[in-house]
């Protein structure tokens, strides 16, 4: 299954769920009016009770949605969470949070996941000062993600840094170097807490 490239926001009304993590896709439009938090389409109102497979999947749906991956790498990350020591459903997230693209865009250099990738693939960043351009590539504790001295002045990182209000407690970050560290691995309860990860282990686990 390829990777969806599709309108996000479709995505998130189907699943009921934010997959940008901003809540956007359901604030007040440009209009006044609420958007729609149901499903699009002439049907999406129909809401029928979902079995206990269909709740599984619309769980890992969330999350791999939210990660852009395809089915082939979500699954592949699961089944190294599987068999790495711990509770299988922290250690695939964690894989998940640790990803370049992910914290390149937990940094703020990016103003999506989506976006987050692409300038990984055209190799703005550097990995401990080696150029890097690989969006799936883990991060390990103590690594520093920096954005290359020719990428500074890319008006996408601008403007992913001037809207940046925040940032993980596990991330530190030098506004003055544009780089950022992983200080420590994260905590659980430290992103998408409203992830039944559990779900998406019994989903694989069937």
């Amino acid at each position: 299954m390829a990777r969806y490239t599709g309108p996000a926001w479709k995505i998130s009304r189907r699943l009921g769920f934010s997959t940008l993590e901003s809540g956007k896709e359901f604030a007040i439009g440009k209009n006044g009016k609420e958007r729609r938090n149901y499903a699009p389409g002439q049907h999406g109102q129909r809401r029928s009770k979902l079995s206990e497979y269909g709740t599984q999947l619309r769980e890992k749906q969330k999350v791999r949605f939210s990660y852009g991956l395809n089915e082939r790498q979500f699954r592949r990350y699961f089944d190294i969470a599987k068999n790495t020591k711990g509770n299988t459903g922290d250690n695939f997230m964690i894989l998940l949070e640790t990803r370049l693209d992910n914290l390149v865009y937990r940094l703020g250099f990016a103003a999506t996941r989506r976006q987050a990738r692409q300038l990984v693939n055209h190799a703005h960043f550097t990995l401990d000062g080696n150029k890097v351009n690989i969006p799936s590539q883990i991060v390990k504790v103590g690594q520093v993600i920096a954005v290359k001295e020719t990428s500074r002045r890319l008006q996408a990182i601008q403007d992913g840094l001037s809207a940046t209000i925040s940032r993980k407690e596990y991330l530190s970050f030098d506004e003055t170097k544009l780089a950022g560290k992983l200080e420590r691995l994260p905590m659980r309860t430290e992103f998408m807490e409203e992830i039944k990860d559990n779900l998406i282990v019994e989903f694989y686990n069937r």
